[in-house]
């Protein structure tokens, strides 16, 4: 029976798709004028970081009177630091309306959120907790989809959207695929006892495949785990954030937590992979400048979802004109400019830095890592070198020379943590950067 009422859901969905995905402005414009919300809907469970038993629910968001029977999906997350936040915040509301006016369905999820101690080891397990919940969420359309039906979803086009915390949760689910390209920061033993990747939260053996990825005010861990063939990107980001970085430096909503990518250097990463990714820069714009009801606030809105809208229906295969050109990636003097890359006129050539960075960091390795009273360096050049050891809010905390290849360094005195370890080689003049977990 599941496997007939599959095939039959696959079916309409085909029937669906085949037909304009854009008739009489739908997706592009504003077609419904009222939208209907079903709240506290139930989509997984699983263990807070204190022990308690935590019921996962979305509010569902579709458009009054709508009869298609195969409707794209925008799964919405919440911001918050992971330490607070819910379904209901300004922000996620706002887009869950406007895009549900254009035809859409959206869901707003609540996942897990709060750590203790407020440290860099137990924000990153919050980030997995965050990831999880969004994949039980995947789960649970396409669930729904084969079973059902009663969201009417297209599982072919399901988007993932998020505002700050929540973008860094969509970002990871979308381009963090391996579980050793994290190993740096939390070791496979603890890994496995959150749940790995894919995690427990509900409606296991369906996929968590999605059609594209919405950024808002977000980054990624390392920018070399978005790669060729990744789903798209749209990315909107202010120049004057100060808690998630536009380039890269360390998240801090009050406390320095973690070392992320910004969107700035995600476009440049694209950009060197030939993958499909809008960024628009907010210059002089601070963290999440469209959450709020101000008229500032508002404005920063609009451009918001035109822009997000603009990414949508191209990937809906709409022919609709943009409503909301993206601008050029402000210009950074430490790095380098990039103009326009994928698809808008080119000023310059995409350069490469994520790769180039990439392929230099590859020359360091640090083993064990995570370590506890002594970790092994190992930067195969010849010479003098200076290893210069920081903590996540910038601060040195120790430095030493080595002459050789490899080097011991004890770490017993460093306090739990997230740290990086630089390598400056002066007769190469570069420097090279590992980042270290203690714990």
């Amino acid at each position: 029976m599941k496997i007939s009422t599959l095939l039959l859901s696959l079916g309409l969905t085909s029937v669906a798709f085949a037909q304009t995905p854009c008739q009489s402005g739908r997706y592009a414009s504003d077609v419904y004028s009222n939208v209907t919300l079903s709240s506290n809907i139930v989509y997984g469970s699983n263990t807070s970081f204190s022990g308690a038993t935590t019921s996962l629910t979305l509010d569902f968001y579709e458009p009054a009177a709508d009869t298609s029977v195969a409707r794209p999906l925008i799964i919405w997350v919440h911001g918050g630091s992971f330490l607070g936040g819910t379904k209901t915040d300004v922000d996620v509301q706002e887009l869950s309306n406007r895009f549900a006016k254009k035809g859409y369905a959206c869901a707003s999820i609540n996942y897990r959120t709060g750590f203790f101690p407020i440290d860099s080891v137990n924000a990153i397990k919050a980030v997995i907790r965050a990831t999880q919940d969004l994949k039980a969420s995947l789960r649970f359309f396409y669930k729904d989809r084969a079973t059902a039906n009663a969201y009417k979803i297209d599982t072919n086009r399901i988007f993932i959207g998020g505002s700050s915390a929540g973008a860094l949760t969509v970002l990871h689910v979308a381009y963090l695929d391996q579980e050793c390209e994290i190993n740096d920061y939390v070791n496979p033993t603890n890994l496995a006892a959150l749940g790995g990747l894919e995690g427990t939260s509900g409606n296991p053996g369906y996929s968590t495949k999605v059609a594209g990825v919405i950024n808002l005010c977000g980054a990624l861990g390392r920018y070399s785990w978005l790669e060729a063939g990744d789903v798209p990107l749209v990315s909107l980001h202010g120049t004057n954030d100060a808690t998630v970085k536009y380039n890269r430096g360390v998240v801090n909503p009050g406390v320095a937590l973690m070392y992320l990518d910004g969107s700035r250097m995600l476009i440049e990463r694209s950009c060197a992979l030939n993958h499909p990714h809008k960024l628009y820069t907010f210059l002089g714009a601070p963290h999440v400048p469209y959450a709020g009801t101000g008229a500032t606030q508002i404005a920063y809105m609009d451009t918001t979802v035109n822009f997000v809208r603009d990414f949508l229906v191209q990937r809906l295969g709409c022919t609709d004109m943009d409503l909301q050109p993206a601008n050029p990636p402000a210009q950074n003097a430490n790095l380098y400019a990039i103009n326009y890359c994928n698809g808008n006129p080119v000023d310059e050539t995409c350069l490469t830095l994520a790769l180039t960075e990439n392929s230099k960091e590859n020359e360091l390795t640090l083993y064990p890592n995570p370590a506890s009273g002594q970790v092994t360096i190992n930067y195969e050049t010849e010479g003098l070198k200076m290893i210069t050891v920081i903590d996540i809010s910038g601060r040195t905390v120790m430095t030493s020379e080595m002459n050789e290849s490899i080097y011991t360094l004890p770490v017993r005195d460093l306090k739990k943590g997230t740290y990086f370890v630089y390598v400056s080689d002066e007769s190469l003049q570069k420097s090279v950067m590992k980042q270290l977990i203690i714990e």
